[in-house]
């Protein structure tokens, strides 16, 4: 009996597919593993066979050893890589049962990636050149009818071959890159094999967040002067500034000081005006992971995995996505139906059902695939306390889109001294509007100045003279330079999250308020100085345009790959000129790097650094004092399992080394002192 076979990306999509479409229930069959569902659909048998995101990755061809350059690649399944041999059952499933289908439906997430994922299946597994097409954006009832009601009767190649391009090049740059690197340090390193990695979007990403670094590093302070002036007002102070935000030079502040010591403040003048707060914009991805940092301290990734999770269960949107535009055909009056049966969200929910009209506010951003994060009304089950985090501030977002502006008043007070002004400013909210419904994740200042009348005489309690100094610019957070790389046309929204976390895990980067390790700063200084192309932002954002141009079928995707190799071609005959250099370079940054890396912090008994010590006897590790040598006999045990960092800091109680440990994904902090009072409390 033949059949229509479709793929899913994840089985908790197949789930809701198949759900979605079966008219007479759907029959859940295991097979190795893993499953499949089947289920009727106008009298005729449909399959569908989840797949677990890419089944096939690129891997060069045997025999190449560590040489570069390195350009004939094959796809191979990915169950082939250690760490992903649990995909074979799913592979096999998809293989069993493209024997008998005689229709394939992709009914992948319809992006980028998932196109690649659907194509790959459909070419290297089912054996056919093009299937059908799904396109949706929720995974609710009524959009997953519609999707396979109204499905494109071919695979949309742009995409495809836009994808496709994007994993050539990004392997090629990789790959390459990481084995010069990794070449050129071998020599220098003894015994030891060091793979040092680049990238086509990590290394300039890396460059950016270095001159930041170095921008802080090198940073000298100007000092300056500010006065500020505090005077009563009916039994309260308010306090003004002088009318030049900085003074520079002392003696002028110190003359300005003299001439207003001593003596009252006139109002000279009031100024009011009142302005408009305008509604925010629907959350694409990037504003998502931005927004969701600010209020939660959620990482990109993890803002990512957590709305991919409430996506999976039909109560938001497709996720990644570049839009912020909410067309009417969602319908806005069922979703705030849907979210009224939510008890936090049934106030808001009623008020704007009773409106006329509901027209959002949008902003000007398109994405060709998907339109903007909406909730789509669907009632949550059951949700961790994260996700309910996430989908509360994707409701609230998107209840203020239909809010009316809110109108706030700014007041500026002018206040004069023996012919010197100061200026006190006050702010104030005259009508919340789309406010109340984002009430939870914004807080506006709000100044309330006192009465005032031009003329009025006001006592001064005091008069300051502060001197400040200029602050450096700073450091990036995880929010923050992924916005910056979208604002350079660095990555895409599905993958800068993930470049951030390969500069973490290669040692480049620490830290929430990032700070580039000394390595990571050197790496950066080396490839700039011998190898520029490889962290040059332009050729980055240029590939990226180009591979644009592939997705609008602009341009030809073997066009594309070949100039790539042509450029990287050029970049490494520029390395291998100079790899001994870069080699030694990076070699003595990467033993410095690691030799620092194992201190974790002062010795309590002598002062010197404590590290991190393996046995060659035993193979434990325990904390161990650098002046041994020297007669001290300090240690302390470390956890045998787990990741193990220092934090730089001591133990308030005792004075201990802390540490960060890494225990089944999960960090917590520890004193390294097994008799520490904080342990008492731990175990209790």
């Amino acid at each position: 009996m033949t059949y229509t076979l479709l793929i899913s990306e994840k089985p908790q999509a197949a789930l809701r597919i198949a759900s979605a479409l079966a008219e007479d229930g759907v029959k859940k069959v295991g097979k190795g593993g893993a499953y499949w569902l089947e289920f009727v659909r106008k009298n005729k048998k449909h399959i569908i066979v989840p797949a677990v995101g890419h089944l096939f990755v690129l891997d060069t061809k045997k025999g190449d050893g560590w040489d570069y350059p390195i350009f004939d690649v094959e796809w191979v399944p990915t169950f082939t890589k250690k760490g992903s041999e649990f995909m074979k059952k799913y592979f096999a499933n998809i293989k069993f049962l493209s024997k008998n289908a005689d229709s394939f439906i992709v009914s992948t997430d319809f992006d980028i990636e998932g196109e690649v994922i659907g194509y790959n299946i459909i070419r290297f597994i089912c054996d056919q050149k093009d299937a059908k097409r799904m396109r949706f954006s929720t995974l609710t009832k009524p959009d997953i009818i519609e999707a396979y009601e109204n499905m494109m009767e071919h695979i949309e190649i742009g995409q495809a071959e836009a994808g496709l391009t994007r994993h050539y090049l990004d392997f090629f740059w990789g790959v390459n890159t990481s084995r010069a690197l990794t070449q050129a340090m071998k020599k220098f390193m003894r015994n030891a094999f060091i793979v040092v990695s680049s990238g086509r979007v990590q290394s300039p990403t890396l460059k950016i967040l270095t001159d930041r670094e170095l921008e802080i590093k090198n940073f000298v302070p100007i000092p300056y002067w500010q006065l500020e002036l505090h005077c009563f007002v009916d039994g309260k102070v308010i306090v003004a500034l002088y009318i030049k935000d900085k003074i520079w030079k002392k003696d002028e502040a110190q003359e300005i000081f003299k001439d207003c010591e001593g003596k009252d403040a006139i109002v000279k003048n009031l100024e009011s005006k009142k302005y408009k707060v305008l509604q925010p914009l629907p959350f694409d991805t990037t504003t998502l992971q931005t927004e969701a940092y600010r209020c939660f301290g959620f990482s990109p990734n993890q803002t990512l995995n957590i709305a991919e999770a409430l996506y999976n269960q039909a109560l938001i949107s497709y996720p990644r996505t570049a839009s912020q535009k909410l067309p009417v055909k969602i319908d806005y009056r069922k979703i705030l139906q849907g979210l009224s049966q939510i008890n936090a969200f049934n106030n808001i929910s009623q008020e704007l059902l009773s409106r006329s009209i509901l027209k959002p506010r949008e902003g000007k951003k398109v994405d060709p695939a998907h339109i903007a994060i909406y909730p789509t009304g669907e009632v949550p089950k059951r949700l961790t306390s994260q996700q309910m985090k996430l989908y509360a501030l994707i409701v609230k977002r998107f209840f203020s889109l239909f809010g009316d502006p809110a109108i706030r008043e700014m007041s500026r007070v002018t206040l004069s001294i023996n012919g010197h002004d100061f200026i006190v400013v006050g702010v104030k909210t005259l009508d919340p509007g789309w406010i109340k419904y984002y009430d939870d994740f914004i807080k506006l200042e709000e100044r309330i100045l006192p009465k005032l009348e031009k003329g009025q005489v006001l006592r001064v309690k005091e008069l300051k003279m502060i001197q400040k100094e200029t602050q450096p610019p700073n450091r990036y957070t995880q929010a923050s330079i992924i916005k910056e790389m979208e604002k350079r046309g660095l990555g895409t929204k599905a993958t800068r999250h993930e470049i951030l976390q390969t500069l973490y895990d290669r040692g480049y980067i620490k830290g929430k308020s990032i700070e580039v390790t000394d390595f990571g700063e050197k790496v950066v200084k080396v490839l700039s100085k011998y190898c520029p192309k490889i962290v040059s932002e332009e050729l980055t954002r240029k590939f990226e345009e180009e591979m644009e141009m592939v997705l609008q079928r602009e341009k030809k995707m073997d066009a594309v790959i070949n100039e790539a190799k042509d450029v990287l071609n050029e970049i490494l005959v520029d390395f291998k000129n100079n790899e001994e250099k870069v080699g030694q370079a990076l070699s003595e940054a990467y033993i410095s790097f690691k030799k620092n890396e194992k201190i974790i912090g002062k010795c309590p008994e002598c002062g010197g650094d404590i590290k991190i010590i393996v046995s060659r006897k035993s193979g434990k590790r325990f904390c161990g004092c650098s002046n041994y040598s020297k007669g001290c006999k300090f240690s302390t045990p470390l956890p045998q399992t787990g990741v193990v960092k220092g934090l730089n800091k001591q133990c308030d109680v005792c004075g201990y080394p802390m540490i960060a440990v890494k225990f089944k994904r999960r960090w917590y902090n520890s004193c390294t002192n097994m008799r520490c009072p904080t342990k008492e409390v731990q175990k209790s």
